[in-house]
């Protein structure tokens, strides 16, 4: 290395692989000289540096700084025209170089290299030996690391501004201790690359080539580091130069440039900065995007707005007037077109002009609004669509009306889940929830979607609880095993009861549970009616006590036993039987069946006196026939205490299969004949029995006009299924009815114990009026009367205590006959007048009923 500045000249020539100048063209780098102390002798300074004591570099700093302005002069003269062109810019280099580092060894600050120069890892370098010196020649410069601190106050920030930018001296040869530098050999130059980032390494071979052995020993890799600013060739980067003291530096390759010093630019300091394009055309887009918006604005105004539809028909961007043109030729038809309306799983159809609905164009295209004021809804209004519906005039009755009519399509009664039976098929009942339709919902649909020409009901649901899976699990395995088959009770005899497959449905059926499923439920009642019947001829009846009048007097016939069939035991075993594998057949279990009326119950009844008796005649031989048949089945039958007994329910039918015969009746107010005709005088006979009885009258009623024959208001007629006779015994005791009839009487008996007696008091006539003439043809459909006055009668029941006498209760009946009409039998070629009845006469006889 040269120790002085060299300036330009011939370049060397020949095979010298290691000149020890730079190029010819290359710009000359400047090294000051090393002290043993470790600080750097300005060239020309004329102090000895063995004495001077190794100093930090901060100490350094603060002595260049203090001889910067006695050296400026002398750099003038030292540094060639280019060097010092380029300084100015190099202060600034060396400014920001000198910002503090934060790597956390401060070998690493010190390997930070000069742009634009060669490094140690681009320049072969060759290996100096060591040369060991004692103390007392030369003290030798110990590697001292200046460690910038990252909080360093502004003083630190001024002198290490100081430091870098302090003009460099050549040093005089002679005057400054020179340092053994690596012969650099030659090679061409190489511009500076700033683009590349600085990636610093550390490695601990020192025997690596390209690496610059510190005076500790370490090996320190040095990379290049770029700089945004231009930095001149050939000065020394200040950092480099106080982070490591001692090192040994190989020299800097120098950085080409244009001649007379000048220094390029980056992009970063020569050209306009990106942020400034990129602003203007953001300002240039929104320029643009600004006319659009106000274009459109201007052009749409009085429109509706666009993608606006309305059922369907597309009004956007059409003017108020050609929207309402539009609407009205294609959706004011509609009106007049059914309208689909789902109910849930058909569908019906409702017109909307019956249902007093139509379109209200204004109100339909005010839903619209007006031009949107957002631009980013009017851009997207080009790519989409809004259905506004349509805003319907309505005939609120017409409406009403309509909704109405959908009831009997949508509403209806939920169903469960079930099994049933079709003969012997089991058959699944799905669950399917009840409706009810929601008229005000449903008015709303129709209201704002008829225009579409379909909308559905709306209705609220009823669940149910009975779920499908249930019922299909009931169908396999109950109902389907039940109807196999038939399920057979073998009674003695050897005959069976049979319950066949086909009426096993009126045995089995199922019930809800509560939790979805499905409860089977046996009716042992109805399949013992039903199997009953076959095994009747095996079983023995009981037979109730009776009373007999053999001897004029009742007696009592002893009860008998009887041994019947226990249904409810033996049909213990159906749920088993009906879903049996194999045969399914059991054995009727019979039990003793004692009589209702036990022998000693009879005896105890308390049935041994007559305690009333009536009487009545005058019949004719067909109502005769009649009575006596009646009185035959009545004899003997017991009322016992607190029990109603009922003439109807205990003849039962009075027909002529039980040898009743065509006698006579009154049929709506006149005389007329039917089978059965004649037992209304035995309803009399018992009724008066019953009443001097004591009996409680709780159902009769008197003939609908008076015949002569019987009292006054305490008479009674019966008409099979219509008008019956029913008394009750109020007594503790029973009551034995015996009757009997022959040719022209009939008489009623009453035994039991008698507590009681009965007066009866007939009041007078009151309140005639007289018959009306009734003219019929001549032949058996006419019967002749001559007609009678009719009246009001009452009558009075007293009952007193048989023992004491004291009355007991007294009530009166109230009857009001009717006038016998005057029938007249006439022919129709010759009229019969019959004279008008006397008003005082008696009528004549009536036929029976």
């Amino acid at each position: 290395m040269s120790e002085g500045n060299s300036k330009s000249g011939d370049a060397p020539k020949g095979d010298d692989p290691n000149p020890d100048i730079p190029p010819y063209d290359a710009p000359t780098e400047v090294f000051g000289a090393v002290t043993d102390d470790g600080s750097e002798q300005v060239p020309g300074d004329d102090r000895a540096t063995d004495d001077v004591p190794v100093n930090s570099a901060a100490d350094v700093g603060e002595h260049n700084e203090s001889e910067h302005h006695e050296s400026e002069h002398d750099e003038s003269e030292a540094v060639s025209g280019d060097t010092q062109a380029g300084s100015g810019d190099a202060e600034v280099d060396e400014t920001e170089a000198a910002e503090p580092s934060e790597a956390a060894d401060p070998s690493e600050a010190a390997e930070q290299a000069v742009p634009g120069a060669r490094t140690a890892d681009d320049v072969p370098t060759t290996d100096v030996p060591n040369t060991d010196a004692s103390t007392d020649e030369a003290p030798t410069a110990e590697p001292v690391a200046t460690e910038v601190s990252e909080s360093a106050d502004p003083a630190d920030g001024v002198e290490s501004d100081t430091v870098l930018s302090a003009p460099q001296q050549t040093p005089v040869a002679d005057e400054s201790p020179t340092v053994a530098q690596p012969v650099v050999p030659a090679q061409a130059v190489v511009p500076a690359q700033p683009d590349v980032p600085a990636q610093p390494e550390v490695s601990g071979d020192p025997a690596v080539p390209g690496q610059s052995v510190a005076a500790g020993g370490s090996a320190v890799s040095e990379k290049p580091t770029v700089s945004d600013e231009p930095t001149v060739a050939g000065e020394p980067v200040g950092s480099e130069r106080s982070a490591v003291l001692g090192e040994s530096a190989s020299p800097a390759e120098p950085q080409s440039g244009p001649p007379g010093g000048e220094v390029r630019p980056t992009d970063e300091a020569g050209s306009a900065p990106p942020w400034r394009k990129i602003a203007i055309g953001t300002g240039a887009v929104v320029a643009v995007l600004a006319m659009l918006y106000a274009a459109d604005w201007i052009a749409s105004s009085d429109r509706v707005p666009r993608g606006v539809t309305v059922a369907g028909i597309d009004v956007g961007g059409k003017a108020h007037s050609d929207a309402e043109a539009a609407l009205r030729s294609e959706l004011g038809p509609r009106a007049e077109q059914p309208v689909q309306v789902d109910v849930g799983d058909r569908q019906v159809e409702v017109l909307p002009a019956a249902a007093g609905l139509g379109v209200d164009w204004n109100a339909t295209l005010d839903r619209a609004g007006s031009q949107p004021i957002n631009p980013i809804t009017r851009l997207t209004s080009f790519f989409g669509s809004r259905e506004i519906g349509v805003v319907s005039t309505t005939d609120e009755q017409a409406l009403n009306a309509a909704v109405d009519g959908l009831r009997a399509e949508t509403d209806r009664e939920p169903v469960e889940g079930d099994v049933v039976f079709d003969g012997a098929t089991p058959v699944a009942v799905a669950p399917l929830e009840g409706r009810t339709l929601d008229a005000d919902g449903t008015r709303r649909n129709l209201q704002t979607e008829w225009a579409s020409g379909a909308t559905e009901v709306v209705y609220e649901s009823t669940p149910v609880t009975v779920t499908q899976d249930a019922v299909d699990e009931a169908l396999d395995n109950i109902a389907a095993p039940a109807v196999e088959a038939p399920v057979i009770v073998s009674g003695r005899q050897n005959v069976d009861a049979v319950l066949a497959p086909e009426r096993v449905g009126e045995v089995l059926s199922f019930d809800p549970d509560g939790q979805g499923g499905l409860t089977p439920v046996y009716n042992t009642d109805v399949a013992a009616g039903i199997l009953a019947p076959q095994l009747v001829r095996t079983e023995v009846p009981p037979k109730d006590a009776s009373f007999t009048f053999s001897g004029g007097a009742p007696t009592v016939v002893p009860g008998v036993m009887g041994e019947l069939v226990e249904w409810r035991k033996t049909l213990e075993q159906l749920p088993a039987l009906l879903s049996a594998d194999g045969p399914r057949t059991t054995e009727a279990i019979y039990e003793p069946a004692p009589p209702a009326l036990t022998t000693e119950g009879a005896e105890n009844l308390g049935v041994r006196e007559v305690i009333a008796e009536y009487t009545t005649g005058g019949f004719e031989y067909a109502s005769g026939v009649n009575i006596g048949l009646t009185a035959q089945i009545v004899n003997g039958a017991l009322v016992k205490p607190k029990e109603t007994f009922s003439l109807n329910g205990y003849t039962g039918p009075r027909g002529t299969a039980q040898g009743f015969v065509e006698s006579g009746i009154i049929d709506n107010g006149r005389p007329d004949r039917a089978v059965g005709g004649g037992i209304s005088q035995f309803a009399t006979t018992l009724y008066n029995a019953s009443y001097f009885a004591g009996m409680e009258d709780t159902d009769h009623t008197e003939h609908s006009y008076y015949i002569s024959r019987y009292p006054e208001a305490r008479e009674a007629t019966v008409f099979e299924g219509a008008i019956d006779l029913k008394f009750t015994n109020p007594n503790d005791t029973g009551v034995l009815i015996q009757s009997f009839a022959d040719s022209s009487s009939v008489t009623v008996r009453l035994w039991g114990t008698k507590t009681v007696d009965v007066e009866s008091i007939t009041g007078s006539r009151t309140n005639f009026t007289s018959p009306n003439t009734v003219t019929l043809p001549a032949g058996d459909g006419c019967v002749a009367s001559g007609g009678g006055q009719g009246f009001t009668a009452s009558d009075t029941r007293v009952i007193s205590d048989a023992a004491s006498g004291r009355e007991l209760s007294r009530n009166t009946r109230t009857v009001k006959y009717d006038p016998i009409p005057i029938v007249r039998c006439v022919q129709p070629d010759r009229p019969d007048p019959s004279p008008e009845p006397r008003p005082n006469a008696e009528p004549e006889p009536e036929p029976d009923e």
